[in-house]
């Protein structure tokens, strides 16, 4: 069962660049973590009306110490009301948590050679999978894109990070002149397995690609999640089962990670004939 934590004291947030990193004190959350999950704050305060949980990637997470217990961080940008007032919380205030949810990426049992991508702050669980891939022994690629260098994240964490690291932009200002398809090419040569998180056409592409070469894909789905209980069913998606059937699942219980090579992209937003 998830932890719901409704004094998760704020313990820092800062600016980086287009994003916010946001870091609470949430032991029992941050214990539990594994690279995928997700956690879902309470926004708006008990008078701001917006009653709807804003979900986001758990980007890393820390120890005791000084923090005073462990401690959990997630990267999100301000896109509406409610990620504005999260954007305005001060050290010190108190937030309503509920975590770790969802199901986080598969390992592999053997030392693999993983190539990981990621399209804007889509790029944050990506770092906690880069470290536990380490642990066993995995070489690891990142290759991050987004539309301009200022909507890139973590670009410099991957090239200390991973064993090499590559940037695309949609308009040139960073890296590779393209998609991020453009710059995961070359890596597809020598990889066993592609994770990825990021917009759901990235996430089509890469797949798309990485089947064409025989690479199994898992995909970390970007998907309006209003709850991350599997209560709201608003992050519904067609996955198609091992039965050959389109399935209508819920990305928050089910996912959020998907092997890629289920999802069925060009339906997403639609109930395929004959889904379950």
């Amino acid at each position: 069962m998830p932890t719901q934590v409704r004094n998760a004291s704020v313990l820092q947030i800062e600016k980086l660049g287009a994003y916010y990193r946001l870091r609470v004190v949430a032991p029992a959350i941050a214990e539990a973590v594994r690279p995928g999950h997700f956690v879902a704050f309470a926004v708006g305060g008990a008078d701001g009306g917006l009653l709807l949980r804003r979900a986001f990637s758990v980007y890393a997470v820390g120890g005791g110490g000084s923090a005073g217990g462990g401690t959990v961080d997630v990267i999100f940008s301000v896109s509406g009301a409610g990620t504005r007032w999260l954007a305005e919380r001060r050290p010190g205030d108190r937030l309503d948590v509920v975590g770790p949810l969802g199901r986080p990426f598969p390992l592999p049992v053997e030392p693999a050679r993983c190539v990981l991508v990621g399209g804007g702050y889509g790029a944050a669980p990506l770092f906690l999978l880069t470290a536990a891939l380490r642990k066993r022994n995995c070489r690891v690629d990142m290759v991050l894109g987004a539309a301009t260098e200022s909507r890139l994240f973590g670009a410099l964490d991957a090239k200390r990070v991973s064993d090499t690291a590559a940037i695309a932009t949609d308009d040139g200002s960073a890296g590779v002149h393209g998609r991020v398809t453009d710059a995961l090419d070359p890596y597809l040569e020598r990889a066993d397995v592609v994770y990825a998180c990021g917009p759901m056409p990235m996430l089509a592409a890469v797949t798309k690609r990485a089947l064409a070469e025989g690479i199994p894909t898992h995909v970390a789905v970007e998907e309006a999640m209003a709850c991350g209980l599997g209560v709201c069913m608003t992050c519904v998606l067609p996955v198609r089962g091992s039965d050959g059937v389109p399935h209508m699942v819920r990305s928050c219980v089910e996912g959020p990670v998907f092997p890629g090579d289920r999802v069925m992209f060009d339906d997403v937003g639609t109930i395929p004939a004959g889904a379950v």
